[in-house]
């Protein structure tokens, strides 16, 4: 089961998200992360886009696939209400492939909130927990 939550930190806000597995904290923290800029509850899934990351490590790994989705966000206006991952082990590091599903930005509809301006390593953190959970969480520049 994949969850978020809202974090404070400062002046910014933390994204923080939960899953039974990696892949399920990755999609948790990406819908965090449009819950920051949006009311993710109202996003339709009426158009998809594919992502991939490939990198060193998973903390690279989550900034890349996060990038990539506010990368469509600025680019073609869309935000998303649905996200599928798939974490591979490679000999180099770690491979994510990912399906991310929205709708273009309705301001009535959607309900703006906060701009994310872009995503950094602050307090990037991805580990999993006694209870066997994942968690992933990182601050947004916003």
């Amino acid at each position: 089961m994949r969850k978020w939550e809202h974090y404070e930190h400062t002046a910014d806000i933390g994204v923080r998200g939960f899953g039974s597995t990696l892949e399920e904290a990755f999609e948790a923290v990406a819908l965090g992360l449009f819950d920051v800029m949006v009311d993710v509850g109202k996003v339709e899934p009426r158009e998809c886009r594919g992502v991939e990351a490939e990198e060193e490590d998973l903390e690279a790994l989550l900034y890349s696939f996060l990038e990539e989705l506010l990368v469509l966000h600025d680019m073609e206006g869309l935000v998303f209400g649905d996200v599928k991952v798939s974490i591979e082990k490679t000999k180099d590091g770690y491979k994510l492939k990912a399906k991310a599903c929205g709708e273009p930005l309705n301001l009535e509809k959607h309900n703006p909130k906060e701009e994310v301006k872009a995503i950094t390593y602050h307090e990037m953190e991805i580990k999993r927990l006694p209870d066997g959970r994942w968690m992933a969480q990182f601050v947004p520049d916003l």
